[in-house]
């Protein structure tokens, strides 16, 4: 039996702009997805379930799915469709503490652990940047287009500069998420921002111009664990975000609610439209912006910055 382990992420800054080529800057945090594979005495690859073991189904089970996709092609896999009653196959295990569709990198989480517990399990001894690759890969089969920011940023953990992924000097933060609980389609919102930048080429280009730049400028800040002025960063950039239509009425009420209540800095991660946002916090006043946020109506729970990968939490 093998499980592993992989972390949820952020975005500090970038988000839209880097679907441009501009410079953003994502973070993995301490919630984590967890995937164990074990043994078991049925020919086939099953998912394990609050009423007994299923059947892996692609329809149910996407990113598991094409995940063990990738791996006919590595390792002896049980068949798909197995037609014998003997022989032995794996069971699939997942817990995740990433609350879905929020912005917070979830299927990207659960996609690199299970590949990473593949891996272990079968001895394939695939190098981080493979498991990323893969991971990528996944991604882009389940949604049709995807970014490799995530898949990175859960295989590699830390700090990373997008869109040349590389990864900076660790940033240390509490961070406070708001949920919303609101899902919003990512698709639907890049698909907007591009309508919206036909429209108004010359504004919404320099828009995205001024999101790179004060993700480039953040750098310097984040990799000198200076919480002020990355949160002075963090505020300027959620008001470009809103003028380009991704924010939503849910998240601002948390991201104000935050910063009356002592936030350094909030902001959306991820798409926007619904998901999350984050606040950037001094320890004495975590509890406090946690608080007020649930207050406005969000769900909301405390977190950190991460500088640990997808890991192996158990193998017997």
């Amino acid at each position: 039996m093998i499980t592993c382990s992989a972390p949820g992420k952020i975005f500090l800054f970038g988000e839209h702009a880097v679907v441009y080529g501009k410079t953003a800057i994502a973070c993995a945090i301490d919630i984590r997805a967890h995937v164990t594979v074990e043994e078991v005495h049925v020919p086939a690859v099953q998912m394990k379930g609050p009423g007994g073991n299923v059947d892996l189904n692609q329809r149910k089970h996407p990113y598991i799915y094409a995940a063990v996709e990738k791996f006919r092609n590595l390792a002896d896999l049980p068949p798909e469709n197995p037609t014998s009653a003997s022989g032995s196959g794996i069971c699939i295990d997942i817990h995740s503490e990433i609350p879905v569709g929020s912005g917070l990198g979830s299927s990207s989480a659960v996609t690199i652990a299970t590949l990473k517990s593949l891996d272990v399990f079968y001895g394939t001894h695939l190098s981080p940047d493979e498991i990323a690759r893969f991971g990528h890969q996944v991604e882009e089969e389940v949604q049709g287009r995807a970014s490799p920011t995530d898949t990175f940023v859960s295989t590699f953990g830390g700090l990373v500069r997008i869109p040349d992924r590389v990864k900076l000097d660790f940033f240390d933060a509490p961070i406070v998420i708001g949920n919303t609980r609101k899902f919003s389609s990512t698709r639907k919102l890049v698909s907007n921002v591009a309508s919206l930048k036909e429209r108004h080429p010359q504004v919404i280009n320099q828009i995205m111009d001024t999101i790179g730049t004060i993700a480039e400028t953040g750098v310097k800040y984040v990799t000198a664990n200076d919480f002020t002025t990355v949160g002075e960063l963090m505020n300027i950039n959620q008001g470009l975000l809103d003028s380009i239509g991704v924010g939503s009425f849910e998240l601002s009420e948390l991201v104000y609610a935050s910063r009356k209540a002592g936030a350094l800095g909030s902001k959306i991660t991820g798409a926007g439209g619904g998901g999350c946002m984050i606040a950037l916090c001094e320890h004495k006043n975590l509890s406090r912006v946690a608080h007020s946020i649930k207050r406005a109506g969000g769900d909301s729970f405390i977190c950190r910055t991460s500088n640990s990968g997808v890991r192996v939490e158990k193998e017997k």
